[in-house]
């Protein structure tokens, strides 16, 4: 069995003396494991960094065993993303987001956008927006997708503010109102002012509209905790747009 395609590093971790466990995301094979002989080298080391984009050929004998990479570097951004915390916590957490997808499962869009964020995420407030983004399409393709389009109560498509809960769909100022204290807000760059570019108290809501669900969703029906990378990216993203610390985004309840 054998296969070649472009891909990005998520994360490497040892294999006995000189090799190391390579995942990789990849367009049409999803997220994908191999060893990489000889990883440790000095030479393989840089190439072998979360972020950069690599060409991989994969060999095995049978398709359910764990095969080998063969690795070629095509664009190393791993030394630019060590630059801001921004950067550095936003490789971490989205690799954990794609970590709750099956392996091996092809999931194209969600390759292309990490493609995306990765050149963005030196950028606090299109860093955020997209992450959020990200979160979304995550949420979307494990069967958990929200519906922020339309009145989950009068199918308007007008002055979307809330999200339900218990739905994950949208509701509109009007139809919220009387239980407007038990709603998630919608943030306007995801809602129906979606043009509009997001601010640190947009990115906040959307950073707790997110949390919510794949907590709800994901996480508690597992054991599992969202990554402390997320908590990072937050801070770093609504610190370097002037949010104070305690302004940070909370878990929502309901």
């Amino acid at each position: 069995m054998q296969w070649s395609e472009e891909a990005i590093v998520l994360g490497v971790r040892r294999h006995g003396e000189s090799s190391v466990i390579v995942e990789v995301m990849t367009r049409s094979r999803g997220r994908h494991l191999g060893m990489v002989r000889g990883g440790r080298s000095r030479t393989m080391q840089p190439v072998l960094q979360p972020g950069n984009s690599v060409d991989v050929t994969w060999r095995a004998r049978l398709d359910e065993h764990l095969g080998e990479f063969r690795i070629e570097p095509l664009e190393l951004r791993a030394g630019r993303l060590m630059e801001t915390a921004t950067a550095v916590y936003g490789v971490q957490a989205m690799a954990a987001l794609l970590r709750f997808l099956p392996e091996r499962d092809p999931h194209p869009h969600l390759y292309e956008a990490l493609s995306v964020i990765l050149d963005h995420l030196h950028e606090p407030a299109d860093a955020g927006e997209l992450f959020v983004r990200f979160e979304l399409a995550v949420l979307n393709d494990l069967g958990f997708g929200l519906d922020l389009f339309e009145c989950v109560a009068t199918g308007s498509r007008e002055n979307l503010c809330y999200v339900s809960p218990k739905s994950g769909r949208a509701v509109s100022r009007e139809a919220g109102a009387p239980w407007a204290d038990k709603m998630l807000a919608l943030p306007a760059f995801l809602g129906d002012e979606r043009r509009h570019a997001a601010d640190a108290a947009a990115l906040a809501d959307g950073f707790r509209l997110t949390a919510f669900f794949l907590n709800r969703h994901v996480c508690e029906p597992r054991g599992l905790e969202l990554a402390s990378a997320r908590d990072g990216f937050i801070q770093a993203a609504l610190k370097a747009l002037g949010t104070p610390r305690h302004d940070q985004p909370r878990e929502a309840h309901a």
